[in-house]
């Protein structure tokens, strides 16, 4: 909004000292970043005081970690103090009108509201058991059903995949090499780039990058049969709901010691920001050899904000956590890092940024299917882990949390180091 007042008023020939900063996307990402800090710091404390007010406490399962008991009591749907911080500094710095900023804006408020009904839930059959004198356990069916948040997250993933089908402003510019303009003018493009005339065609079908390979465009429509090409759309549907649900999901999953998720995913969303300036700026494009996809850059506002939002944060949920995000947080948080994956086209990458996610995923999905298995098979169920996610599998080790989230964070970096790398590595 205040970008948008900025830009009428220089319209109408209004000048003020600082009104440039505004017509630099990198200007206006450090002002993203700052404003979400500081609305995380001052909301943030705000925000939590509310909720001691109002007894919104987190219930602790005994698991037989050490220092669970310690966490009793501390307030739940921090995620709020994400979201907000999030939302103001895109809404007022960015560029309203670019589809992809509508896009995230929409995924940021659909998988927060998700989240919170299910916080919300769970804490009304905490309060409702607490009045009628029933002991309450974390992990009773009480919040929302598991094929409810399923179901918002097929939702969020079949509209950033419509989005990005079928809205022209979405679509990834192909060089044209040809010697004459084709007779399809509608997805014909020419810019005056260094004095020179670039010109080039819009790619209609959905792609995608594959690293470590020189022609590293993929088209979906090489999965089916040629003739079955008509309907490729179905299945890139298809595979962006199984994206979102499961980075959302293993988001879901990571978020279990204090400051894990957050600071995993300020990391992750710094990757997301590299690669989204440098496929939305056509020099960094054409050096790198990658996708260019025009009003991409717009999107490093909002990643800036994400950002921010999730540093700020960790000064209320690092060990020891005055405040838990909640669902709220956590499926906001994976569902946004899916949704801008796909946006930039890097969604085969996901298993390397996204490495902590992964394993944290298959931990869980490994030690319930080995437990069935040997159970269907000796009659006792055995188990890989000594518990999981693999996080209490190291707390059930001896490891302090703020430990392993240290090195959960150096992995994190690693991978995501690996995976700007394979911007080269080809």
């Amino acid at each position: 909004m205040l970008y948008h007042l900025i830009d009428w008023l220089k319209d109408l020939g209004v000048k003020f000292p600082g009104n440039a900063l505004f017509q630099f996307i990198t200007s206006r990402v450090l002002l993203a970043v700052i404003l979400s800090l500081v609305i995380s710091a001052v909301f943030g404390k705000k925000f939590i005081n509310y909720l001691r007010k109002k007894q919104v406490g987190e219930t602790v399962r005994d698991l037989g970690l050490a220092g669970e008991q310690q966490k009793k009591g501390t307030p739940t749907m921090g995620g709020f103090i994400i979201i907000l911080a999030i939302l103001v500094p895109t809404l007022l710095l960015a560029d309203l009108s670019k589809a992809y900023i509508r896009l995230m804006l929409f995924a940021t408020v659909w998988l927060g509201l998700i989240g919170f009904i299910d916080d919300y839930l769970k804490l009304r059959a905490k309060k409702l058991a607490q009045q009628q004198g029933i002991a309450y356990k974390k992990g009773d069916k009480d919040g929302l059903a598991g094929w409810f948040k399923i179901l918002g997250q097929v939702v969020l993933g079949f509209v950033v995949a419509a989005t990005l089908l079928f809205n022209n402003n979405t679509k990834v510019w192909r060089e044209f090499t040809g010697a004459t303009a084709p007779t399809e003018t509608s997805n014909y493009r020419e810019i005056n780039f260094d004095g020179k005339v670039k010109k080039f065609v819009v790619a209609d079908e959905p792609i995608t990058t594959i690293p470590f390979v020189k022609s590293h465009e993929f088209n979906y429509s090489k999965l089916l049969p040629e003739g079955l090409r008509s309907l490729t759309w179905i299945l890139y549907v298809i595979i962006v709901i199984l994206i979102v649900t499961a980075v959302s999901n293993g988001a879901n999953i990571t978020d279990g010691i204090d400051g894990l998720a957050t600071g995993t995913s300020a990391l992750i969303g710094a990757c997301l920001g590299i690669f989204a300036y440098a496929s939305g700026n056509l020099r960094f494009a054409e050096y790198l050899n990658i996708m260019y996809i025009p009003n991409l850059g717009e999107l490093s506002i909002f990643i800036g904000a994400l950002i921010g939002a999730c540093v700020g944060f960790l000064w209320y949920n690092a060990y020891p956590a005055q405040v838990f995000m909640g669902d709220t947080g956590s499926l906001t948080l994976g569902g946004i890092i899916a949704a801008l994956a796909i946006i930039v086209r890097k969604e085969l990458l996901i298993p390397i940024f996204c490495g902590v996610f992964l394993v944290e995923n298959l931990s869980v999905i490994l030690q319930v299917s080995y437990f069935k298995y040997t159970k269907r098979k000796y009659g006792e169920g055995k188990r890989i882990f000594l518990m999981s996610p693999l996080h209490h599998h190291y707390q059930k080790l001896g490891y302090h949390e703020s430990k392993i989230v240290t090195r959960f964070w150096i992995v994190t970096i690693l991978c995501v180091v690996f995976a700007i790398v394979t911007l080269k590595i080809r």
